[in-house]
């Protein structure tokens, strides 16, 4: 028997869907330089097509309607954003000088400056008329990014340690919805981390969408320091919530 036939090699990919494959790529990337040029809400199928020269027509090919388009989009957007963190997160593994948290907060903060655009397509104002499909690829990519976050956030504390955690006390409601909330969509955590969880994460991003949308222009070249700052505190007045083990 020859190594070949030992060690078979995968089936080739066929040569039309090697087409579609990179047609849908270049509409993707077409896609992006317009909503860089002219921003979200300007974002359509006619749009795209004439800035690749292709019709209307044989872009329904690939993406059937807008909202396919803009769904392929956000996905792509979150992936490129959780890609970021978790590179970001390796390259500090070891490093006791820079918490993890803060090196991935930086690097969130880092992308959305990078691709204030993209960023705007996620956390913006809602294009009219976009529902984004349940439970759908935008929802999966999401969570993965909040993973990313809330794995660097609770690092090193037991299941028990993050439901002793000193947070306000939650009304019934509250707490019964957040048991009630999938494991997919909060990671298995007791309501007082999903309480912390939620706390630190609008922390996070409300710094970074007032500096994307330039509501903090006015500090400068010092918004860096700042963010890094006050990540730091609000790192360790929560990590003071959790009790020791």
């Amino acid at each position: 028997m020859s190594t070949d036939d030992r060690h078979p090699t995968a089936a080739p990919v066929p040569l039309r869907e090697r087409r579609r494959t990179a047609a849908v790529q270049e509409i993707v990337d077409a896609a992006e330089r317009h909503i860089a040029a002219h921003g979200p809400a300007a974002l359509s199928l006619r749009a795209v097509a004439r800035g690749l020269g292709m019709t209307v027509q044989a872009l329904y090919h690939y993406f059937p309607n807008r909202d396919a388009l803009v769904t392929a989009l956000i996905t792509k957007a979150y992936g490129d954003l959780s890609d970021a963190l978790q590179a970001t997160a390796d390259s500090v593994a070891g490093d006791p000088s820079v918490p993890r948290l803060i090196a991935v907060a930086e690097a969130y903060r880092g992308w959305g400056i990078a691709h204030p655009e993209r960023f705007q397509l996620l956390y913006g104002t809602p294009l009219r008329y976009y529902a984004a499909p349940a439970e759908g690829p935008t929802t999966q990519a999401v969570r993965r990014m909040g993973a990313i976050f809330q794995r660097e956030l609770f690092a090193g504390f037991t299941p028990a340690q993050l439901a002793a955690a000193d947070v306000p006390s939650l009304s019934a409601p509250y707490r019964e919805h957040l048991e009630r909330l999938p494991v997919h969509a909060q990671g298995d955590l007791p309501p007082a981390a999903v309480a912390l969880f939620l706390s630190a994460w609008g922390h996070v991003h409300g710094l970074v969408v007032l500096e994307v949308f330039g509501h903090t222009a006015f500090l400068g070249d010092h918004q860096a320091e700042i963010f890094r700052s006050s990540v730091r505190m609000m790192r360790e007045d929560l990590h003071r919530r959790i009790p020791a083990a």
